[in-house]
């Protein structure tokens, strides 16, 4: 009898170090790798494990680390570490409790200061009562690493303005002007640019506490001698804040002669801040608004909005205002804005009165436009729109005259006198009049017979106007390209060199990032 012998189907080459065996075995590379990810599980398992840290603790640690890259970058002369160390104050300001307020003031100031006392007692403490386990925890002394002596005047500089923002953020106006004026009388005789950073920091919360003390022109001379100083020395950072400071204070006070003539006298550094340079557009836009250079003005409100932080809750005093100025120039250009805008969740209750305001243009209502500005009043005045609002009577005509002619070729000026809401046929025929002057709608008027005549409309293909528009569209992408590649940084080559964890870098630059927008925030609650 012949015998059958049964084997195993040969696999191929290229299937035997990765196929599983037929008994049930795995290939080795796969039996390593099963390995591997079981010690990653138990090792995650592990740090799952390990209790959390004490905040204070936590808070003291990021103290000393923040307070030795500042070291770092004195001795190395590097702006890049003195900047990430200033917008990291954000996040002090937060989360400083008083007593470690206490222990970082009474370390970093010289004891020769008078000025350190002074501080010291101007720490704010918490009005809520504290529990018996935070009195046992803030009981529990916690001190800073040692760090080489003499400390530069940076982290004076850095401590103090810890505490002038704690005083800002608990509203005790007269405390924080008392505490800007001593640090910025300190810090003006010392010419390094290692203090640029925090020397415009001293000077923008100067600004906002005079301003919250109703004392803003006080400082109209502080600021200028600043800036002057500030441009003879090339302080960069410096010349953009007290510019954007200077404008500030002239809008404030109403003076936008004064204001267009700084603007046409001075120049905005290139290499700029993000936020310094939104908020110069908007208060160019709102200058030109002024002026009654619409165009421009649109075009510098834009931009500032584009440049803002576009987080969904990051600067929203900043864009708001920027968005209320966008709607009243669109409406004061002729056009309508879109209805997104007022769609926004975070704009749409604001917003809401400068929706009637668009409608009422829309509609040509005048009526309803009178009934809108009476009820919303005062909130125009807080906003400084109701002058450019109070422009916009005219535009609610034309739009009321444009669908008349539309709809009628030859009406009455008793009817368009009813239809508008004027008063009187003599009023209609003034407003009609300026209208085929202004070239709003083609048409004329007999004046013995009391009617108007519309004529027909032309093409506008016909015309240059798409020609010009495309051209305006291109030249605004290409300014749009060349401002992108002049704000694309690279990489130092030490930065290479140091050969950090790529993980950890990420991990930085994502807590960089995240430092910027609440920096951004913080700067654009100023408006």
């Amino acid at each position: 009898k012949a015998q059958v012998l049964v084997t195993e189907p040969a696999l191929p080459a290229a299937w035997r170090n990765t196929a599983p065996n037929l008994a049930g075995r795995m290939p080795p590379e796969e039996a390593g790798k099963k390995d591997s990810k079981e010690d990653t599980k138990e090792v995650k398992k592990e740090k799952e494990k390990e209790p959390p840290k004490d905040p204070k603790v936590l808070l003291v640690e990021n103290l000393g680390q923040c307070l030795r890259s500042i070291h770092a970058g004195v001795a190395a002369g590097d702006q890049r570490v003195l900047g990430r160390a200033a917008r990291s104050l954000v996040g002090f300001r937060r989360t400083m409790t008083p007593d470690v307020l206490k222990m970082l003031l009474e370390e970093v100031v010289d004891a020769g200061r008078p000025e350190k006392a002074l501080y010291i007692s101007m720490v704010p403490v918490k009005d809520v009562p504290m529990t018996d386990e935070e009195k046992a925890k803030e009981a529990t002394e916690v001190k800073l690493q040692p760090l080489p002596k003499p400390y530069p005047p940076e982290f004076e500089a850095f401590a103090v303005l810890i505490l002038l923002m704690q005083l800002v953020e608990m509203k005790e106006k007269d405390k924080a002007l008392q505490c800007a004026n001593s640090l910025v009388c300190w810090l003006k005789p010392f010419n390094r640019r290692t203090l640029d950073f925090f020397n415009a920091r001293a000077y923008f919360y100067l600004s906002l506490t005079h301003e919250r003390c109703n004392k803003l022109s006080d400082l109209r001379s502080e600021l200028q001698a600043a800036y002057r100083t500030a441009c003879l020395r090339h302080e960069t950072m410096g010349q953009a804040t007290l510019l954007n400071l200077l404008l500030r204070n002239y809008l404030t006070c109403n003076l936008y002669e004064q204001a267009l003539k700084l603007v046409q006298k001075t120049t905005f550094p290139e290499s700029r801040p993000n936020a310094q340079y939104a908020r110069y557009l908007l208060y160019i836009g709102q200058i030109k608004a002024v002026q009654l250079e619409y165009s421009d003005s649109h075009s510098k409100l834009m931009q500032a909005i584009r440049k803002a932080p576009q987080g969904a809750n990051v600067a929203l005093g900043f864009k708001l205002s920027a968005y209320k100025l966008v709607i009243v120039v669109e409406l004061l250009r002729g056009g309508i804005p879109e209805r997104s805008t007022f769609m926004q969740k975070e704009f749409k209750a604001p917003l809401r009165p400068y929706y009637a305001i668009t409608q009422a243009v829309r509609s040509g209502d005048l009526n309803a436009f009178k009934e809108t500005m009476q009820r919303h009043e005062a909130l125009f005045k807080k906003d400084k729109t109701l002058t450019l609002i109070n422009r916009l009577r005219y535009n609610v005509i034309k739009t009321g005259l444009r669908s008349i002619c539309l709809s009628y070729s030859r009406i009455s000026l008793q009817d368009i006198c009813s239809k508008l809401g004027l008063e009187s046929p003599q009023d209609a025929a003034g407003v009609v009049a300026k209208a085929v002057v202004d070239g709003v709608i083609d048409a004329t008027i007999d004046y013995d017979k009391q009617f108007l005549t519309s004529r027909q409309r032309h093409d506008i293909y016909s015309s240059c106007e798409p020609q010009k528009a495309l051209h305006k569209r291109i030249a605004f992408c290409l300014q749009m390209h060349n401002d992108t590649v002049k704000a694309m940084a690279y990489p130092d080559e030490s930065d290479a060199k140091d050969g950090d964890d790529p993980e950890w870098r990420r991990e930085r630059e994502k807590q960089q990032l995240a430092n910027v927008d609440d920096d951004d925030d913080d700067d654009m609650g100023l408006l």
